[in-house]
């Protein structure tokens, strides 16, 4: 048997859309010319990227008590999001966050497909917005066509340079706006305007600004198709009442052009116009059946209903639909999968929003004196010295009161209070004395527990444990 090709397989299942069987192993990128779509979707599509986008460079440009509202000092290793401050000691909060974001992509995907990359993925925003840019300035899909296959004029010059200036300087307001999350945008421009960044500014900004640029400006589509894993594992999440995008193949086939006369000569109602492959972004036609590639934009669904009023016929050839309601079923929307996804995530919300609620933003770590396990005082007592560190993690300073929650016959040599400014940590050092004690030869060591209170917030309180050691027999 003669070898295959290395480019090529042969695929030995029939192909219902009677393309070749011959599937390329490596195909060179086929530029995706996209037409513009208007409808209903993209009005909300548009709509929600605006709102997206206004957010993300919004954000940074507010403040709190002083500082930015949103604000990920890594430097001093505190996430402030408008009045919570987390420390790396709160980062079982970040993971049970991550945990809800990926129960929620889990619900609505099994619920509605990819609402997530039709509407609210970073990449979809940008990409969209780097599109209006280039109908902007080189016009719709054939003038594009036209003017990259031309040859170099002044007018094809003018129009990419104009393309690229604009798409240059949305990557920079994106960039320096991700950037001032981590470093305060108020500041930076400042230091921006007198051309007083450090090395380490100028790379972030440059960065994150040339990631957008050639992201949304040149990979497109590559990101979806090849680089996020979503798009891989998000089809076992799908069932048969998963509401996605459908192609009606029992109204639309055989397809075939017409005018209004061949109506009724036993064609479908597919007038294989090519629209819904043209305003899609990833090239795909959906006619083919789902596919990996789709990201449920609806694009395809607002064209061809476009279409259908022009040709006279009733809209939803392309549509949002189950593979239960095109096969003529009943639709099961709550179904025992999506029900324990729901369940699971909210109780996950409601168990995050409680923890976070009780969340006391103060804590206290203990560290004995390990230079010498006791020693004993001038008096004869036995001594051990601790340093108790009080982190403030709450939004205004306290003072706070250092007592013990047991051992009522040891004594507590502390500060009567002890101030600590918002966000810091105040180191106190701290003596536990004891009388020695015969009968406590066979316990050297107790369990002590140091209480941590705020002057002005009962709810401010914290516990902490550590040991009081003694020599055995009470001897010195």
């Amino acid at each position: 048997m003669p070898a295959m090709p290395a480019s090529k397989i042969e695929s030995s299942a029939p192909d219902p859309t009677g393309f070749a069987s011959d599937v390329a192993l490596y195909a060179k990128r086929r530029k995706i010319y996209q037409r513009e779509a208007h409808g209903k979707f993209q009005q909300l599509r548009t709509v929600t990227l605006f709102v997206l986008a206004g957010f993300f460079l919004a954000v940074p440009w507010f403040n709190w008590h002083g500082r930015q509202a949103v604000w990920f000092d890594l430097p001093q290793r505190k996430f402030h999001l408008v009045v919570l401050t987390f420390w790396p000691q709160d980062f079982i909060y970040l993971s049970w966050l991550l945990i809800i974001a990926a129960m929620s992509l889990l619900f609505f995907t099994t619920l509605a497909g990819r609402l997530w990359c039709g509407y609210a993925c970073p990449q979809t925003v940008w990409t969209k917005f780097y599109m209006w840019i280039e109908w902007l300035t080189e016009g719709d899909r054939n003038a594009r066509i036209r003017l990259d296959r031309g040859p170099w004029t002044r007018d094809k010059l003018v129009r990419g340079a104009a393309k690229h200036f604009l798409w240059l300087v949305l990557a920079f307001a994106v960039g320096i706006s991700f950037v001032g999350y981590f470093d305060p945008l108020r500041s930076l421009l400042s230091r921006l305007a007198t051309l007083q960044l450090t090395v380490t500014e100028m790379i972030a900004v440059a960065v994150a600004s040339l990631a957008l640029y050639f992201d949304a400006g040149f990979m497109r589509e590559q990101i979806c198709l090849y680089a996020c894993p979503y798009a891989r594992f998000q089809g076992a999440m799908f069932d048969t009442s998963t509401l996605t995008i459908f192609y009606d193949r029992e109204r639309g086939e055989p397809r075939g052009h017409r005018n209004r006369k061949d109506a009724g000569k036993g064609l479908g109602d597919c007038v294989d116009c090519h629209v819904c492959v043209d305003v899609c972004p990833t090239g795909i036609d959906i006619r083919n059946g789902t596919q990996y590639q789709c990201i449920g934009c609806a694009a395809c669904i607002d064209a061809c209903d476009e279409v259908m009023d022009k040709v006279g016929s009733s809209r939803g050839l392309v549509r949002y639909a189950t593979e239960e309601s095109l096969a003529g079923k009943e639709v099961r929307i709550l179904r025992p999968r999506l029900i324990a996804y729901g369940s699971v995530l909210t109780i996950m919300i409601v168990a995050f929003t409680y923890g976070l609620s009780q969340r006391i933003p103060l804590r206290l770590d203990i560290l004995r004196d390990r230079a010498r396990v006791f020693r004993v005082t001038s008096e004869g007592l036995i001594e051990n010295v601790y340093t108790l560190k009080i982190m403030n993690m709450d939004e205004q300073d306290h003072s706070y009161r250092i007592g013990l929650a047991d051992g009522h016959e040891l004594r507590l040599v502390a500060p009567a209070t002890v101030f600590v400014q918002a966000g810091q940590i105040a180191a106190v050092p701290v003596r536990l004395q004891a009388e020695p004690d015969e009968h406590e030869h066979e316990r050297r060591a107790r369990q002590v527990t140091f209480t941590v209170q705020a002057d002005d917030q009962a709810r401010l309180a914290v516990r902490g444990e550590s040991r009081f050691l003694m020599p055995a027999g009470g001897s010195t």
